[in-house]
């Protein structure tokens, strides 16, 4: 059961991370259409810069559960690396425990705030008058699904066979790459 929830919660993640993609292509593509119709055509632009500006944020908060499910995010681990196993362990419990709290919080407020715009007809002050809980959902979204993979990721702090699926090679590429991104400055990989 457990691992079925952790396929099905990385499963999620993945579509989020494939989302991102997706919507920082759009953006790249309506930045590109507003260039050409402001300098070469000498046309105005409404909606473009709103586009481009939401579908990119969009992106951050729904690609963030990728991210993390692939360990993807910006860390130093010199504290961690001279730290003993069962303490490393503990430092990753407690850092997934406060991201934890951290985005459901995050998750409340923004559901706040997407209800709040939808009842209240919130609009952005510009000429596209674009509802402004169109691009506040991708923030509760991202954050709802983040809650989710530090579940996951605590499941797998806690339960070590649920870290590792059949589909895992443990001589992959991303594996090589871990060990190298470990290895003291100045010795050979």
């Amino acid at each position: 059961m457990s691992k079925h929830i952790v396929r099905s919660i990385e499963a999620l993640s993945r579509l989020g991370g494939i989302s991102s993609v997706f919507l920082l292509i759009v953006a790249m593509v309506v930045m590109c259409q507003m260039i050409l119709m402001r300098y070469l055509f000498r046309a105005p632009t409404i909606w473009q810069t709103e586009v481009v500006v939401f579908a990119a944020t969009a992106a951050i908060f729904i690609g963030a559960p990728y991210v993390l499910m692939k360990k993807g995010h910006v860390g130093v681990d010199v504290i961690e690396l001279m730290m003993s196993p069962p303490n490393q362990r503990r430092m990753k419990c407690l850092g997934a425990l406060l991201g934890l709290a951290f985005c459901v919080l995050m998750t409340v407020a923004s559901g706040i705030y997407v209800y709040e715009a939808w009842e209240g007809g919130w609009t952005t002050p510009t000429i596209a008058a674009i509802p402004l809980w169109i691009p506040a959902t991708p923030m509760l979204v991202g954050f709802g699904l983040l809650c989710l993979q530090y579940i996951v990721e605590l499941m797998k702090l806690f339960n070590p066979e649920l870290a590792t699926s059949p589909a895992q090679n443990p001589t992959s590429a991303e594996d090589e790459n871990t060990l190298h991104s470990h290895q003291r400055f100045g010795e050979a990989p």
